[in-house]
């Protein structure tokens, strides 16, 4: 008898998963909060919009998309029916197979970090996936994956939340900031959350964590994985950089790297290490190491150089979805910044801005429905224009900017006020400024 398989939320990782169920034979019905229209779903799914109704607890088993609060009406229900909820992450590892799991998790850095450790495995391996919260759901490639796979999977607090049983090979821990508190509601919860990506862990997996993070290095007790901790600064034991050197302090005689960094902020060297450690933790040879670094130029939408215009700089940053993402990116430039922020807010105070804008930014271009706050919360620190749109900006930066400016999109906000995602926010900048 065919399972009946439930999808709560139809974002992308909510279609792949659907899909797949379909795939694999299952009765699938879909449901998710918003009236909108979907191009690909597979036509055998029965779907509803606008509203969550009873009907999704016919189901066996119910997926639940990230972002979607556990403590919803229809899910208090399910669990009282004992209908068995799990997240997209489960059910699609679940169908796949692999070589190994490598996961990547952090407030900022992931999707550089695991676009690196990808690369870097499938010069050595050539079977290497790039999955998770970069884009593509595991959902998408569970059925193409085979015994020799490795997967690296970016995942967020979200996927972790929902994935308490998740055990990866290697994990990858960068760094811990206050972020989607709207979600978590506490900065508790969101650490918990993120200890999902090595709670666990037996000793012969590998936890890669960053030493140079007071939250990483204090929860790092709770796992039993083989712990590599990757620094900025000197380690007795661990993966350092030093003077454009990345050291291997690991095993008796140490092992030196001087792989060419082409990419742009000290946060970044962090990102290459934490790499560095993941890829030596699955046996890959220094010299591949430092050849892939060598070569890599960065991840769309992250610090990402778009142009250069009457000696005027335009980088875009849209990823930049949170504070501390941002001064991260506003300590990658000198002076003369032209900042551009706004659009969700997340429920952190922008105030712990206010020193680094003071002393780099020119002016703040603020866009979304975070302007009020941001400019309440950054009263003094610099001056400000108020735009209602993405296209206003640029026109006024034109007007504004003048030679040795550099014109930084970095948010310090999610995108959803006014676009689908922070893709769809960089490339619309992108667009604007190359048609300058």
């Amino acid at each position: 008898m065919k399972k009946n398989i439930g999808v709560l939320g139809l974002g992308k990782s909510g279609i792949a998963a659907a899909n797949l169920a379909v795939k694999l034979g299952y009765n699938v019905f879909a449901s998710d909060i918003q009236e909108k229209k979907i191009k690909n779903l597979n036509k055998k799914i029965i779907k509803e919009f606008g509203e969550h109704s009873e009907k999704i607890l016919n189901s066996d088993i119910i997926i639940k998309s990230p972002g979607i609060h556990s403590d919803i009406s229809i899910l208090k229900k399910a669990i009282k029916q004992k209908v068995k909820v799990i997240s997209e992450l489960s059910f699609s590892l679940s169908k796949s197979k692999y070589k190994k799991i490598i996961a990547v998790t952090g407030t900022n850095g992931k999707t550089t970090a695991a676009d690196l450790i990808s690369k870097i495995i499938k010069a050595a391996y050539k079977d290497s996936l790039l999955l998770g919260n970069i884009g593509v759901p595991l959902a998408d490639k569970a059925l193409e994956t085979t015994n020799n796979t490795f997967i690296t999977v970016e995942l967020s607090s979200y996927q972790l939340e929902d994935t308490p049983d998740f055990r990866p090979n290697v994990s990858v821990l960068l760094n811990i900031t206050p972020d989607h508190l709207e979600h978590h509601k506490t900065l508790t919860s969101y650490i918990k959350a993120k200890e999902n990506i090595f709670i666990n862990q037996k000793s012969k997996d590998f936890a890669v964590i960053n030493y140079d993070d007071k939250t990483c290095r204090k929860i790092s007790a709770k796992t039993e994985a083989k712990i590599i901790f990757f620094s900025t600064k000197p380690l007795k034991n661990g993966i350092f950089y030093d003077n454009g050197s990345i050291i291997i302090n690991i095993k008796k005689k140490p092992i030196i790297i001087k792989p060419k960094i082409n990419i742009l902020g000290r946060h970044n060297i962090a990102n290459i290490l934490a790499a560095t450690a993941a890829s030596y933790a699955t046996k890959i040879k220094p010299a591949i190491i430092e050849k892939i670094i060598s070569q890599y130029k960065g991840v769309e939408h992250r610090l990402e150089f778009v142009r250069a215009l009457n000696g005027v700089n335009y980088y875009n940053d849209s990823k930049s979805t949170n504070i501390d993402s941002t001064r991260v990116a506003l300590e990658s430039f000198n002076k003369n910044i032209l900042l551009i922020m706004g659009g969700r807010d997340k429920g952190s105070p922008y105030t712990s801005l206010k020193d680094i804008i003071e002393q780099k930014v020119k002016s703040i271009f603020l866009i979304g429905e975070a302007s009020d706050k941001i400019k309440k919360d950054l009263k003094g620190s610099t001056l400000f224009t108020e735009c209602s749109s993405m296209e206003n900006v640029i026109k006024q930066i034109f007007k504004t900017a003048v030679k040795g400016d550099t014109v930084l999109l970095s948010p310090a906000c999610s995108s959803f006020d006014q676009f689908s995602n922070f893709e769809e926010r960089g490339k619309l900048f992108k667009k604007l400024v190359k048609n300058l």
